[in-house]
């Protein structure tokens, strides 16, 4: 592990240490870890948990489970900002209405998904965004538009042109994902992160200067 010297007594410290080991001096260099609050929302079956879970654990979940609510916390060094992720999976059945309305009222980002294989699910999606720009009229809010399940091809509904133009709408990126094949992932989060810097300003960098990666989007 690498040492920088204190600067108040000069006593050698580990590079990203917080206090001092000898005088108690803070290193006002040593970057403050950011929390991004994420929510994501699509109607069921469009693979939420999956991307959620392969994110997380990098594991892939094939087996549908309809959620209700599940939370997730991922500590990140993205760009050389250390970030800590709040990621709230939620449910896609009508049925829990009133936890949806929520989610929009107090959601900080949102990660709206539907699949390839499903017109119906991106054309539900416009009730959720409405939603979100009915309880933050004024607000400007992070929102990346995600079609998963681009891995499978043969039964595709819905044309990457067709997405694009409810991006547009949307005024927001858009991405094609794979929770099965791990495609574009990341990028999902990345990209957020990217907006929420663009709209408050970009956190202070660690020292080390590391580089989780970049975005890919359409």
């Amino acid at each position: 592990m690498s040492t920088s010297r204190c600067p108040k007594c000069k006593c050698k410290n580990a590079e990203n240490y917080k206090f001092c080991s000898q005088c108690g001096e803070k290193n006002v260099e040593m970057p403050t870890m950011t929390s991004y609050n994420f929510v994501v929302m699509g109607p069921g079956g469009v693979g939420k948990s999956a991307i959620v879970i392969r994110y997380i654990s990098g594991k892939f979940e094939s087996k549908y489970d309809p959620t209700i609510e599940d939370r997730y916390q991922k500590i990140i060094d993205y760009e050389g900002a250390p970030c800590k992720l709040e990621i709230l999976d939620t449910a896609g059945q009508e049925t829990f209405s009133a936890m949806r309305e929520m989610y929009m009222k107090n959601g900080e980002a949102f990660a709206l998904i539907y699949s390839i294989t499903s017109l119906g699910s991106l054309q539900e999606l416009a009730a959720i965004h409405d939603g979100i720009r009915k309880f933050r009229p004024n607000t400007e809010i992070p929102i990346i538009l995600v079609g998963n399940k681009c891995d499978i091809e043969k039964k595709r509904k819905v044309t990457s042109m067709d997405a694009k133009l409810v991006a547009r709408e949307f005024r927001c990126p858009f991405i094609e994902t794979s929770a099965k094949m791990n495609i574009n992932i990341e990028q999902i989060f990345h990209t957020l992160i990217e907006q929420f810097w663009d709209i408050k300003g970009r956190p202070k960098k660690s020292k080390n200067n590391s580089k989780d990666g970049g975005c890919v989007v359409f």
